[in-house]
């Protein structure tokens, strides 16, 4: 009897380590799971703009065209505004495409202390850049993220070469296909056909793509338009360049 108790002891001393053990793994994976999740880009959240910012987004409108009082408010100001707030002014000027406006908010976020290259932040410029048709601009945008040394994932790649095809800036577009092409970032069959069906209005451009994708992706196929739809895009063009 003894003996049976001793061992009833034991199992039952077993179980409750056993358990316990179990509870603590439990909670402790919990835990390295939560603070191991990935923080959102604040260039990803929602923007929401408090009364400072919507008071200067007012001001540097106002002042546009007057260049010293505009420099001097936007020392006096602008520098003070919080990190939120200034995000929702560069976005709500991205918004209303006022491009030099943008141009201006985009290098006071650069010299923020808060400020780190970021991806989306990037991507949100350069697209409102190609809608404006800003070359230049956008040239400059890129040698910063090259100089900071920012990676676009291949869907971003894709989204911008569009924006810039939509624009009517095909020569940037094919510009930018080159990094894409050289990102050390597998390729995906999605951004390419994204960007083929933005080609549509350059066939020349189109079929050197369509060439890089068959040959990446071997299996797949590419659907061409009509012959006439091309002779259409073509002559819009013409006409466009004409007028």
């Amino acid at each position: 009897m003894l003996r049976q108790g001793q061992n009833l002891l034991r199992q039952i001393s077993r179980r409750l380590q056993l358990h316990l053990h179990k509870s603590t793994t439990s909670s402790r994976h919990v835990i390295t799971g939560a603070s191991s999740s990935p923080r959102l880009s604040i260039w990803r959240r929602k923007k929401e703009m408090g009364k400072e910012g919507l008071m200067v987004t007012k001001e540097l409108k106002r002042l546009q065209s007057n260049p010293v009082r505009f420099e001097r408010f936007m020392k006096s100001q602008v520098s003070r505004l919080l990190k939120s707030d200034l995000v929702a002014v560069l976005v709500e000027f991205q918004r209303q495409n006022l491009v030099s406006l943008s141009m201006k908010i985009y290098d006071v976020v650069r010299k923020e202390t808060w400020y780190r290259p970021d991806m989306f932040f990037y991507r949100d410029m350069l697209v409102m850049l190609a809608r404006n048709k800003k070359v230049d601009e956008a040239r400059k945008v890129w040698e910063d993220l090259k100089k900071e040394e920012v990676l676009f994932d291949q869907h971003t790649f894709g989204d911008l070469i569009r924006a810039f095809l939509d624009g009517g800036l095909p020569n940037e577009a094919m510009r930018i296909y080159d990094e894409m092409r050289c990102s050390p970032d597998p390729p995906l069959s999605l951004p390419f056909r994204v960007i083929l069906k933005g080609l549509i209005p350059y066939p020349e451009l189109r079929e050197k793509v369509k060439d890089d994708f068959l040959e990446l992706f071997p299996d797949m196929i590419v659907y061409d338009p009509p012959e006439d739809l091309f002779d259409d895009d073509q002559q819009w063009r013409t006409e466009n360049k004409e007028d």
